[in-house]
């Protein structure tokens, strides 16, 4: 463990050099990613010193011990202390996800359970919006198809970050949303009060930093325009401003007409795209390497149910790991931190024990 900290102290002072010159921030997008892996690796030299402090501290009062009682004392508590530090420190040499500090574009799409499932939809889009609240995240709406109750056949919402830790990173947290989720509640259709079961589905993509990371050729796209439509009358367009983008090598199709303007209609619609090609791209090299999977809990397997929300019992339960509490009124209103900790959590332990136990 000690070589792979002097590495990582090695290129944590390389990198501080390099955000002294001026050269750099002329590229915003270099400066963004040195930012990220400095700030990542300052928590790592952090923790590294506090842990070699706190040894040093335990070194001494087991000299001074010898003369007076009193560091004796003090002994149990550093050797506790130097425990939790060297763990925090091992935890931190867990090689991170290399898209944790990356803004997402969160999709939500409608299931098993027609109406009820669109407001479902509704619901988990209010939850997250309020998560990114309590986060200070910001929040834009992309696309949306409103359902004739108020919820939503999809919806389309971008998340953005400025933290330049990774750990702070919204993919960091996001990331563990994707799949299935499960709601049983009585719907407001349901006369007689029966209890029904829908499902609602999510999918998080990574957003790309700047467009020239993703390379699209034109000559693979297929741009459609048309009127945009609506529920109402005041929001269905008398002009072609609506965007349909067709990928042709993969298949992949973007809409959007929340804009009345073609151009940002087609901006948002190849935000999107690139979007959806990274997260395409990284399944691919999953697929081609699992033994080397990025998360064991983050599953690709869009069909895969990861929660159940339970209204009657008023219980939230994340299958992928154990996680079960009494409090779904609380964390439909955004309190998600204990939820997608649990998910953060497994997700450690998985990378730990892929290391092999290695110090």
């Amino acid at each position: 463990m000690f070589e792979q900290v002097a590495a990582l102290l090695q290129e944590h002072s390389e990198l501080q050099e390099q955000l002294a010159d001026p050269d750099l921030h002329a590229n915003p997008a270099q400066a963004k990613k040195v930012n990220r892996r400095y700030a990542e690796l300052s928590k790592i030299k952090a923790a590294y010193e506090a842990w070699q402090g706190t040894g040093e501290d335990l070194e001494a009062a087991k000299e001074l011990a010898k003369e007076d009682d009193m560091f004796a004392e003090e002994i149990p508590r550093l050797e506790a202390e130097l425990a939790e530090n060297q763990e925090k420190v091992r935890r931190l040499l867990i090689p991170r996800d290399p898209d944790d500090a990356r803004d997402v574009i969160l999709e939500i799409k409608g299931g098993e359970g027609g109406a009820e499932s669109a407001l479902f939809a509704a619901d988990l889009l209010r939850m997250y919006l309020h998560y990114a609240a309590s986060k200070g995240w910001k929040t834009e709406l992309l696309e949306s198809d409103e359902s004739e109750l108020g919820g939503y056949k999809n919806v389309q919402v971008a998340v953005k970050s400025n933290a330049t830790d990774p750990s702070q990173g919204v993919w960091a947290h996001l990331k563990f949303e994707g799949g299935v989720h499960r709601v049983q509640r009585v719907p407001v259709t349901e006369s007689q009060g029966r209890i029904h079961t829908s499902t609602t589905g999510v999918l998080v993509f990574p957003e790309v930093d700047e467009p020239e990371e993703i390379e699209i050729n034109q000559n693979d796209l297929k741009i459609d325009v048309f009127r945009s439509s609506g529920p109402g009358g005041q929001s269905v367009n008398t002009t072609d401003s609506a965007v349909r983008i067709t990928h042709l090598p993969t298949g992949i199709v973007v809409s959007m007409q929340n804009e009345k303007s073609q151009i940002q209609n087609r901006e948002a619609a190849m935000r999107v795209l690139r979007a959806r090609l990274l997260a395409a791209q990284q399944e691919a090299a999953e697929a081609e390497a699992s033994a080397q999977r990025k998360s064991q809990i983050r599953t690709m397997d869009r069909s895969e149910r990861i929660r159940t929300y339970n209204f009657p019992e008023n219980r939230i339960a994340d299958h992928r790991t154990g996680f079960k509490a009494y409090n779904l009124d609380q964390v439909m209103n955004g309190a998600l931190d204990a939820v997608i900790e649990s998910c953060i959590k497994a997700d450690e332990e998985a990378r730990l024990a892929d290391l092999g136990g290695e110090d």
